[in-house]
């Protein structure tokens, strides 16, 4: 898998690290801080939906290294929470199920330290030009 910057503002200042990333798969990593957490001590569930978004979405976009970049905008996200816990790393991996000219879906996964499947999503995205606006 090939190791490239996000090139997100919003997920670089949560701190996200996209650690690998290839034809129809990311894997987007996220270290767990304070900052990050819920009144019960738990990673709030609106990180765990950034990251099933920005896993979904990645899983299409991937051009090979010097390709003009592909973008995408979500039309829709079903997310569906399985556990939670305490631990040091999000990793979020995402799976581009089928592609058309203008959409494409697909479905993610986050895991607290590799071992807890914390929740998973599937969704759907449209490409659009860069510039472009989404409508």
């Amino acid at each position: 898998m090939q190791t490239r910057q996000l090139e997100n503002p919003f997920l670089e200042k949560l701190g996200a690290i996209l650690h690998a990333w290839r034809e129809g798969e990311v894997e987007i990593q996220l270290p767990i801080d304070p900052s990050l957490l819920n009144r019960t001590g738990k990673v709030h569930g609106g990180v765990i939906c950034t990251l099933l978004d920005a896993a979904c979405g990645y899983a299409g976009l991937y051009t090979p290294a010097g390709a003009d970049p592909l973008q995408g905008v979500t039309l829709s996200l079903t997310t569906n929470f399985l556990d939670s816990g305490g631990g040091a790393m999000l990793t979020a991996k995402g799976f581009l199920e089928r592609r058309g000219r203008k959409v494409y879906f697909a479905r993610a996964e986050v895991w607290l330290d590799d071992v807890l499947l914390a929740a998973t999503a599937i969704g759907t995205f449209r490409y659009i030009r860069p510039g472009a606006g989404a409508t």
